[in-house]
């Protein structure tokens, strides 16, 4: 419970912590600090990053209050392959019905295993179904014309990733990995839902405005940080430290945990490297971006037990890393 309220009280901190010396130099600088450029373009990359996660933050949210309200728990139970390989591969290619970006897919989960979702499944979905999925395909196809072994690679590497880290949670874990106050809010609405009825649209608007506000204030710190350490950051710096062989791979990763972008629109800032990086720090940044940037593992936070996001990020991460380095052997 300790560690759900901290984590819950934890954007309001940030904002003061950040608040407090603002307020402070306001009286003598303050005029001066907003018109700094760097202020305005902190201010542009906050507001760029946000308004392309929030429709999909909302889309994801609505979907969430749909299933919570029309979906049975037992209807979960009995659609979900019960063989862990067909059931990891179900959710792997479940993106293609749902295509939904990575922004909206946390609440959409989170719902589905409260219904009861098996873990396994549902990890594999989060880290699948925002790249195999028709749109990010053809905004990835759009991006590299000219090289199709990216297009492809990228779908082949994240089916394969989420697929084994579906497969490694399905044996490993064996404790609900959502944090003990969604799993005991499951339990409450489940038997309210048996009592009280409240299959109203009503219910689905108080619904959805819950947890869109619970989502939205870790994306917007998450967009917030992203933000500043763009700002501060120069990408020139960071260009110059992905020159080895190695380290170009840990530059794009980075890269794309930092800027945070939707998986509809990574593709094109990725082919902006093409021509002086080699096909695996590309695909390094275009499957590991949607699986685990700096705002999602927020949300994976409020989610999911603080233990099991870390070990999930190690997981991804390393994948990712090792799946790449291969990919760029073969090609």
């Amino acid at each position: 419970m300790r560690a759900s309220t901290f984590y819950k009280t934890l954007p309001f901190f940030l904002l003061i912590v950040f608040l407090i010396p603002v307020v402070a130099v306001w009286p003598q600088h303050g005029a001066a600090l907003f018109a700094h450029p760097q202020w305005q373009q902190l201010k542009t990359i906050f507001i760029g990053i946000f308004l392309e996660a929030f429709p999909f933050i909302l889309m994801g949210v609505f979907l969430s209050s749909l299933l919570q309200l029309f979906v049975k728990d037992e209807w979960i139970a009995r659609w979900c392959p019960k063989n862990p390989v067909i059931g990891v591969v179900f959710a792997a290619l479940l993106g293609i019905v749902l295509p939904i970006c990575e922004c909206g897919m946390i609440p959409v989960v989170r719902r589905l295993m409260l219904k009861g979702l098996p873990a396994h499944i549902a990890v594999t979905f989060i880290l699948s179904g925002p790249i195999l999925n028709p749109v990010v395909f053809a905004a990835t196809m759009m991006a590299f014309r000219s090289h199709s072994e990216i297009v492809y690679g990228r779908m082949g590497l994240a089916f394969v990733v989420a697929a084994l880290i579906g497969l490694i949670i399905y044996s490993l874990c064996r404790r609900n990995p959502l944090k003990r106050s969604l799993q005991e809010f499951g339990t409450q609405g489940a038997g309210a839902e048996a009592h009280q009825h409240p299959k109203t649209w009503n219910s689905f608007f108080t619904h959805a405005g819950d947890e869109l506000f619970e989502m939205s204030k870790y994306v917007v710190l998450g967009t917030f940080l992203t933000a500043v350490i763009q700002t501060t950051i120069p990408r020139d710096e960071l260009l110059a430290l992905g020159n080895g062989p190695i380290s170009s791979y840990a530059l794009m990763m980075g890269f794309a945990f930092i800027l945070s972008l939707c998986s509809t629109s990574d593709a094109f800032v990725a082919s902006a490297f093409s021509h002086v990086l080699t096909a695996g720090p590309l695909l390094s940044f275009l499957v590991l971006g949607p699986m685990l940037d700096f705002k999602s593992l927020l949300m994976l936070f409020a989610t999911f037990k603080p233990k099991f996001v870390i070990g999930l990020s190690l997981l991804i991460i390393v994948l990712v890393f090792a799946g790449s380095v291969t990919v760029n052997m073969i090609l």
